[in-house]
């Protein structure tokens, strides 16, 4: 299908017919089944129960550490760096236990953690991370946008850990404004704006992809001081068994939480209030087996972004983003709220969505998968149901396989896309697809679904297999555009 789309107000559709003929002969009518890109077995709502039962939080021996007793000082103005990392050190060194930070307000840099240990904010505490950099070097072997360098340490950082959590009821202030500036221009941005003169990312972010593309090892792609790459807030690196829960995160630099090579990662009840830019939620990188649930998401980018590495370092690495489940969260501004994209160069597959709350007219999009052919990718078995979204600004449902308008010769494949029992009360297009002639997206199905307050309507550009099954779209009239 090439082109197509149904406009406001248009009632007597004359490209039913066609439109009918490529829903209802199309191969998904099995739509909760789909072929497992790699395994070959069949993926439903079953494999997620099944992905569920596999997740299992870390467990920690019974025995605390108080950052204090390592000489924290909760005055909101010493540095409180090598206190808490000592007690880290100490507690790891220990066989593991908690690392509690009391109430109070502690002043630090990055913080990496180890093996069996489980930060833990008590209630009222707040750890506020500084505005001098030089805490957070030297650089570590991290991500930036998908692309592997040695850069500043995420804030907290664990490399090769397991059983690992930040946990509690307390605060991280990763002070973002402070390192927003370096994005350059940004429209959302309201203060520390960027100006002409001031540092900004784009040399060290275009030289790092130049890297990416010459296949440059990653300990010779070296940043960090002078080179303004911002860096992301949490981030667990090869690491298994993770758990972030109950603490709320405010103002990152970029990405918030990232989880990179990771396997058995449980993120859970959560609250991110972050309105920077590139300021995304949580990012599962070429991770699998991850929980997100009971969360609440008030972004500057997309909420949930599932990825798996850009361009050759995707590929070369080639390790997908795999068995995602998300459940029962909130989500307020941003690009979107479960998005797939952009850099997905390394595959994603199997990602389950359901009882989710969305509502903003500063959120884009409810479900969005997004690449373009330069980063190319294969994104598979997504499903999504139960999903109640008040308003979003551009589509409910957004496939858009030629963002950033990058070309390359990696065409993105998109296939057995679900959605089940969406219910969207105002939105500009229900169903928005651009794609490409050579791959356009197959088995998307559609069912029971209610769209309403719909400004433009369905748009299509390749499609193949489109069911549409018990849904129901209305204009801004409420005058139903009949689709079946």
């Amino acid at each position: 299908m090439v082109g197509f789309s149904i406009k406001k107000g248009f009632r007597n559709v004359f490209l039913l017919p066609v439109l009918v003929g490529v829903l209802c002969c199309s191969p998904v009518r099995q739509r909760t089944k789909a072929v497992s890109g790699g395994t070959g077995q069949t993926v439903t709502w079953e494999t997620a129960a099944a992905i569920l039962d596999s997740i299992k939080p870390p467990v920690f021996p019974d025995r605390t550490y108080s950052i204090k007793d390592f000489g924290a000082v909760a005055d909101g103005l010493s540095d409180c760096t090598e206190a808490i990392n000592e007690a880290v050190n100490t507690c790891h060194n220990d066989s593991g236990g908690r690392v509690i930070v009391p109430e109070g307000r502690y002043i630090t840099g990055a913080i990496h953690l180890k093996s069996n240990v489980n930060l833990h904010l008590e209630k009222g505490a707040v750890l506020v991370f500084t505005s001098d950099k030089s805490k957070f070097l030297p650089v570590v072997h991290t991500r930036f946008e998908g692309m592997e360098c040695m850069n500043y340490s995420p804030f907290v950082y664990a490399y090769k850990q397991h059983n690992i959590a930040v946990t509690g009821e307390g605060t991280l202030d990763g002070q973002g404004q402070l390192w927003w500036s370096w994005k350059g221009p940004w429209e959302g941005q309201s203060e520390n704006k960027w100006q002409e003169g001031m540092p900004s990312q784009s040399d060290a972010s275009m030289k790092l992809q130049k890297m990416v593309e010459d296949n440059l090892p990653f300990q010779q792609r070296i940043f960090g001081d002078g080179y303004n790459l911002r860096p992301n807030f949490i981030q667990p690196y090869l690491c298994r068994q993770v758990l972030i829960e109950g603490i709320t995160i405010i103002n990152s630099p970029m990405w918030v939480i990232h989880p990179v090579l990771c396997s058995n990662v449980i993120v859970r009840g959560i609250t991110i209030e972050s309105l920077g830019p590139n300021n995304d939620g949580c990012d599962p990188e070429c991770s699998r087996n991850v929980l997100i649930r009971d969360c609440y998401f008030n972004t500057g980018d997309d909420c949930i972004a599932i990825k798996s590495g850009r361009n050759n370092d995707g590929r070369r690495i080639n390790v997908p983003s795999e068995n995602i489940i998300i459940q029962n969260c909130t989500m307020k501004e941003g690009h979107g709220g479960v998005v797939i994209g952009s850099e997905v160069s390394g595959n994603v597959r199997n990602v389950f969505a359901e009882d989710c709350y969305m509502d903003s007219p500063n959120l884009d999009r409810a479900l969005r998968i997004k690449s373009n052919s330069k980063r190319g990718g294969i994104v598979e078995n997504i499903f999504m149901r139960n999903v109640e979204v008040n308003q979003v600004g551009e589509a409910a449902i957004l496939i858009d396989l030629f963002y950033g308008k990058e070309e390359g010769n990696n065409i993105p494949i998109v296939r057995n896309i679900s959605v089940d029992s969406l219910r969207c009360r105002k939105c500009k297009y229900a169903l928005l697809v651009k794609a490409y002639k050579e791959h356009p997206v197959s088995g998307l199905s559609i069912t029971n679904c209610i769209f309403q307050n719909v400004t433009d309507g369905v748009k299509i550009e390749n499609a193949a297999g489109i069911f549409f099954e018990n849904s129901e779209i209305y204009d801004t009239n409420g005058n139903p555009v009949k689709i079946n």
